[in-house]
């Protein structure tokens, strides 16, 4: 049998999820026994100074053995967080339409604030002490 053909029965079904920066793969996969599990991979796009970019993958693999126990564990991290902080992203990183600011650039709530401070100072002339 060819390679294509051995990596074409491998991969039995796949769903695609795209977050951010990260995209996340699901792919069920058949082990030579005929047997199928399941390969998590997040892959993440890093952009080089030159503008060029890479990727950096982490992939899990998960035997059926283990789906009951892993199901159990990941729902009860996500009801924790939940339970623990809601569903609201606070990390404005981690909005999808999130765009980075310039750093030499002053938000309005940074200008009132210079503001703010400036016209609450008192003006002391040392003759006065």
């Amino acid at each position: 049998m060819s390679d294509n053909y051995m990596m074409e029965r491998e991969e039995i079904h796949s769903k695609v999820m795209r977050a951010g920066r990260r995209t996340y793969f699901f792919d069920v996969r058949a082990t030579k026994a005929g047997d199928y599990y399941l390969t998590i991979t997040e892959s993440k796009k890093f952009t080089n100074d030159d503008g060029s970019f890479h990727y950096k993958k982490h992939k899990i693999y998960l035997y059926k053995e283990d789906f009951s126990e892993f199901k159990d564990s990941l729902s009860e991290m996500i009801s924790f967080i939940i339970d623990e902080k809601g569903e609201e992203v606070i990390s404005e990183r981690h909005q999808k339409d999130y765009k980075r600011e310039d750093d030499d650039t002053t938000t309005d709530s940074e200008t009132k604030t210079e503001e703010n401070s400036t016209s609450s100072f008192t003006d002391v002339d040392f003759d006065d002490i």
